[in-house]
């Protein structure tokens, strides 16, 4: 298939073009800098100059296309909304009726209830989301006539020593010599790999449903006290509680997201699409796997 990608340069883009290009998929990029377009090339895909507000651009890489996946994302842009909203929209009108988009959403759109685990029939509004960007974003692509859509709501994505989340806890615990969960840390997460992510955007595209949302997570949950320990074992750092209160004053809006739960019930990804992470777990991949080693260097 002849693929136009967005976020190509960046972390989970950057692992789904190898992932595409693997499985015999032709890929063009949106590079918004020279520096964009030198990772794109690399990876084996074919630039496409341009930024999100780009729209004729963008209408026209969707029309030459047989599928789009739009997995740029900027989750501290603060006017996300008006940036992605003519994107989509660009990019939804060029493609032709019946091929697949495939938009990159986030488990943050569903609401911070304690021991509720989110399936993809669980409401979601954007006031009771820290992204309610993408709950607007979703709604678009679904509402969307003629593409056949796919929504997938990843969890904490991890691994290849990435993810800004983590490599700022391990950032400031070798700095710091200590790292903090909120309050008893009890609050888990879902998380996924970022290998085990791409394969399924690659089985999204292949898939038959004209409107689909699944939840991209492996089984297996942490704690936000269980990832601080793993990072203070890697860091030779120790852990520490510290307040709500403690954590807006250091980290800000930050500190109201690692506050809240984030579970999420992957089975369906796995019934419709035959998806099943194989990766190490998050916790596994922190102590002995690519993040341990990045901190040997």
């Amino acid at each position: 298939m002849r693929i136009f990608l967005t976020g190509a340069s960046g972390y989970l883009g950057g692992v789904l073009t190898e992932h595409l290009i693997a499985a015999g998929h032709q890929v063009s990029a949106l590079a918004r800098s020279d520096a964009a377009r030198d990772r794109v090339t690399e990876l084996g895909a074919k630039a496409v100059p341009g930024s999100l507000a780009d729209t004729e651009t963008l209408r026209l890489a969707a029309a030459g296309a047989d599928a789009v996946v739009h997995a740029a994302v900027d989750f501290t842009h603060p006017a996300m909304h008006e940036v992605e909203q003519p994107a989509l929209a660009a990019m939804l009108a060029g493609l032709k009726p019946g091929n697949r988009f495939v938009y990159a959403s986030t488990g943050l759109v569903y609401p911070d209830e304690p021991g509720l685990t989110a399936h993809e029939d669980t409401p979601v509004e954007p006031e009771h989301s820290p992204q309610p960007y993408k709950v607007l974003g979703e709604r678009q692509v679904l509402a969307a006539e003629g593409p056949a859509v796919t929504v997938i709501r990843a969890g904490l994505i991890y691994g290849r020593g990435g993810t800004a989340l983590l490599q700022g806890l391990i950032a400031g615990a070798r700095e710091r010599g200590v790292t903090a969960y909120i309050g008893d840390g009890g609050n888990e997460w879902s998380s996924v790999h970022v290998d085990d992510l791409a394969r399924l955007y690659v089985a999204a595209l292949t898939g038959d449903e004209e409107r689909l949302v699944v939840n991209a997570a492996s089984p297996s949950r942490s704690s936000m006290r269980e990832i601080a320990d793993a990072v203070a074992d890697i860091t030779m750092a120790r852990t520490v509680s510290i307040t709500l209160e403690q954590a807006q004053q250091m980290m800000g809006p930050l500190a109201g997201v690692l506050a809240r739960s984030s579970t999420m019930d992957p089975s369906r990804a796995e019934q419709v699409l035959g998806w099943k992470p194989v990766e190490p777990g998050l916790l596994d991949e922190l102590r002995s796997g690519s993040y341990a080693a990045a901190t040997r260097i």
